[in-house]
């Protein structure tokens, strides 16, 4: 659903469309500099799709569907990656990459199930990235370090976009960190998307942490797979967006599962069997490096900071031929 009421009647790109290309490309190449200068990453290249018998492919939050399709030479059946929350972390084993180093790469995705509006597309790009942690970094402290070290990134970005292309700097001072109990504790009556609008309204930028399990209302804050943050060392990055007078998630992100926190969040939805996939094999018997990760939008960056009111127009994506007429109409540039 459009947010057309939401966007300013008298908004108009203060970019062309070729000036809008050369913001996106610049936008893009200052923030994975600034990101992995902060996270000490390395870059590598990534897959496309992936086996489904692997494991590899994220769950997300367990209902969408993944892209599939078969292989004809053996039969098999291959997955496009909705994100790469697992296979980072068998990367950062094979390159054998130790802490406090890691990586990142551009990943590609389809969601099929996306239903779209300003902030959502069928076609997802984002910086994923993991890095190799010690035993005793698995703290809410080390998260929130690591959060303001992405956020740093993202104010010297937007510092050098304001120099290069004369648009105004709106981020917050600093992140506000919160847990997702606190937050329904602060807004009972209200959804998780109405509480994060409202806090996020009022703080600028904000981490609603620990996402996954089930709150004292008895429903979880959101759903997210068991099989790779670790719900209690995990959050959700969020802008307050004055444009569409909205709350933007830039990033998900969190401390991976161990041994015992996989096997617990797996029963607790029921998919012990999932036990039996590779991944968590090498998981369960101590193969795979303890990690923290997480995917950053890239379009969703570029539009909050480029000043946009859709996310058409920084990425090429698919859209129902009302929205776009309504979009034309308004004087907004799908690219």
């Amino acid at each position: 659903m459009l947010l057309i009421d939401k966007i300013p009647s008298n908004y108009k790109s203060s970019l062309t469309l070729i000036q809008t290309e050369e913001a996106i490309k610049f936008c893009k190449d200052s923030f994975q500099n600034e990101l992995k200068k902060a996270l000490l990453l390395k870059r590598v290249s990534a897959p496309l799709f992936v086996l489904r018998k692997t494991g590899f492919n994220d769950n997300l939050n367990g209902v969408e569907r993944p892209v599939s399709f078969d292989i004809k030479e053996t039969q098999e059946t291959a997955e496009v990656v909705q994100s790469l929350a697992k296979w980072k972390r068998y990367a950062l084993k094979k390159y054998g990459i130790e802490a406090p180093y890691g990586l990142y790469t551009d990943m590609n995705a389809i969601r099929r199930d996306e239903i779209t509006d300003n902030f959502h597309s069928l076609y997802v790009d984002q910086w994923d990235w993991e890095k190799v942690i010690n035993k005793e970094d698995r703290t809410l402290e080390y998260l929130k370090q690591t959060v303001n070290k992405i956020y740093s990134a993202l104010k010297n970005t937007a510092f050098k976009l304001e120099k290069k292309f004369d648009l105004k700097n709106e981020l917050a001072s600093k992140v506000t960190f919160i847990t997702s109990q606190e937050l329904e504790n602060m807004y009972p009556e209200k959804t998780p998307a109405e509480r994060e609008r409202l806090y996020v309204k009022e703080k600028g930028a904000i981490f609603v942490m620990q996402i996954g399990g089930k709150l004292k209302s008895g429903k979880p804050h959101d759903l997210r797979a068991p099989d790779y943050d670790d719900w209690n060392l995990n959050g959700d990055l969020i802008l307050y967006y004055p444009l569409l007078d909205s709350a933007l998630e830039i990033s998900s992100m969190g401390i991976r599962v161990d041994k015992d926190s996989l096997i617990s969040q797996l029963k607790s939805c029921n998919l012990e069997s999932r036990l039996e996939l590779l991944f968590h094999k090498e998981l369960i018997e101590g193969k795979l490096p303890l990690t923290i990760g997480g995917g950053i939008g890239q379009s969703r960056l570029c539009m909050y900071l480029l000043k946009k009111a859709h996310i058409g127009e920084v990425q090429c994506s698919l859209w129902c031929e009302e929205d776009v007429k309504k979009l034309n109409d308004m004087g907004i540039n799908l690219l």
